[in-house]
């Protein structure tokens, strides 16, 4: 269900290579969707085994709606739910005052993937474990 947004945002829009956008992760990464009240699919996400984040998009005409606040929290969820304590992600950089609002912090020098500028975030989770 993610695969026909990720190609659209990230293949389309962004020119993210084939080949680095099927990374042959998605198999034993946890899913999630962003759905409208009539099932169009219009945004995803997914975590792996490592607390990576990632894969996280949006359909343009429903960016700046909340949407990728609910799918970056059903991944933190998860993540709790999994016992991770904290969770990472490549943020380009477009997107970091997103992430930083969602209490990410930023880790080392930009880096490049897909010939777009990545920064490493990293966020302690909630896990209400004293």
């Amino acid at each position: 269900m993610a695969t026909p947004i990720r190609h659209k945002v990230f293949i389309m829009e962004q020119h993210v290579p084939n080949e680095l956008e099927w990374d042959g992760m998605d198999d034993t990464a946890r899913h999630t969707i962003a759905i409208t009240h009539d099932d169009h699919v219009i945004g995803c996400a997914r975590l792996l085994s490592t607390g990576q984040i990632g894969r996280m998009a949006v359909l343009p005409a429903y960016r700046n709606m909340g949407v990728g606040t609910e799918l970056l929290s059903e991944m933190e969820k998860e993540a709790i739910q999994r016992g991770m304590r904290s969770v990472f992600l490549h943020a380009q950089t477009s997107a970091l005052p997103f992430y930083i609002r969602h209490g990410y912090d930023e880790e080392g020098e930009i880096f490049y993937e897909a010939d777009i500028p990545h920064k490493l975030m990293r966020k302690q989770l909630e896990t209400g474990v004293k």
